[in-house]
């Protein structure tokens, strides 16, 4: 390996720091997690509630776009009249790396959910606050005490 590629390599396994963080601040990668369940199929349901699901996830992480790294959204099969993501592009991630996908049609599971998944970085001890909102709190009723 030349050492042009050893230093790229090094350089790619330092941690990340979001603007604002000084020298001596350490972070790491988080992920946490959130959920939503959507009262109709319809583009503006979707949209709202995925947006509200997003603002408190972030309220409660203290989360801004810039120390997002990416967001993954499933959806239940019931919910197709919209992409989740765009509610994260009118909240002003248009940086973040967005996808959405399916959430597995398991029998008797929840319909009209819409769950996410956001990776960020944070300082070293902080504690994701997972985020379940309305019905949706019945997915997580271990954390439901918590919020």
């Amino acid at each position: 390996m030349s050492q042009r590629a050893g230093k790229a390599s090094d350089a790619r396994n330092q941690p990340r720091r979001p603007s604002g963080m000084g020298a001596a601040g350490f972070e790491r990668l988080y992920a946490v997690r959130g959920a939503t369940a959507v009262p109709s199929n319809d583009v503006n349901a979707i949209l709202d509630a995925t947006e509200e699901l997003l603002r408190e996830l972030m309220s409660r992480n203290e989360l801004a776009a810039e120390q997002m790294v990416s967001c993954l959204f499933t959806s239940t099969d019931d919910l197709n009249a919209e992409f989740p993501a765009v509610a994260a592009r009118r909240l002003g991630l248009d940086q973040v790396p967005l996808i959405c996908a399916r959430e597995l049609d398991v029998p008797g599971a929840m319909r009209s959910v819409i769950r996410v998944i956001v990776h960020y970085y944070a300082p070293e001890g902080h504690s994701p606050a997972h985020t379940y909102l309305g019905d949706a709190q019945r997915l997580r009723a271990d954390l439901h005490s918590a919020q």
